[in-house]
């Protein structure tokens, strides 16, 4: 859909072997001192380059799933997205379902940005803590709810940002077929965001060049 997708393979491979190892090598001190927390995400902030953005503290601890949830696409009281053009991701509460994300390990220094990006001082999103499970352990994490959702499809932008961050760590494969199929509501516009995004991507591959070995 957009010029950046044709190289976000190889930075897949490498983020995949990043994650299957980060949460074993995580040092919990700092989030024991205070200095840092975890934060869940299960939108727009799966992929690495949207959420550093404005969060450069941001990495990857590892893949994890909140029980009894379910992945919705909304508007706080139907005011349409200024920033993706469509409804955003939020979850509610729903027995037997289940939402895959990321918890991202954030410095403190960060939270008041990423409280801003989920718009808590207007009353958008609601910060809250939520248990999520991974690879035999529960973690209490931040995550954000939106307050006053009005249902809405979001842009097929905002969708492929979702489906990127999901390949690029590695959610399951039948959860990633079930965020490709949501419908969007086919907004074809550019957005400024995405210009962010595409720069910040075209950084990554860079880097990722520069350390892949030589054949």
């Amino acid at each position: 859909m957009f010029s950046f997708l044709g190289f976000f393979t190889s930075l897949t491979l490498l983020s995949a072997g990043f994650i299957l190892t980060s949460s074993a090598v995580m040092d919990s001190s700092d989030r024991s001192n205070g200095s840092t927390f975890l934060y869940f995400a299960y939108g727009s902030n799966l992929l690495k380059e949207r959420l550093q953005l404005k969060n450069p503290s941001a990495t990857v601890y590892c893949v994890a799933k909140l029980k009894d949830y379910k992945l919705a696409f909304g508007n706080h009281k139907g005011l349409a997205s200024q920033r993706w053009h469509g409804g955003v991701a939020t979850i509610e509460h729903s027995p037997g379902d289940e939402v895959w994300g990321v918890v991202w390990r954030m410095n403190m220094s960060d939270l008041e940005s990423l409280d801003r990006q989920e718009n808590v001082k207007m009353g958008t999103y609601s910060p809250v803590e939520v248990n999520v499970s991974t690879s035999g352990q529960d973690l209490s994490c931040r995550t954000y709810i939106m307050n006053s959702c009005v249902y809405a499809p979001p842009s097929p932008q905002y969708l492929q940002v979702i489906v990127m961050g999901a390949e690029q760590n590695g959610l399951p494969e039948d959860y990633q077929e079930k965020l490709r199929s949501v419908q969007t509501n086919k907004y074809e516009g550019r957005l400024s965001v995405m210009e962010e995004l595409e720069k910040a991507l075209n950084k990554s591959k860079e880097r990722t060049e520069e350390i892949e070995p030589d054949d």
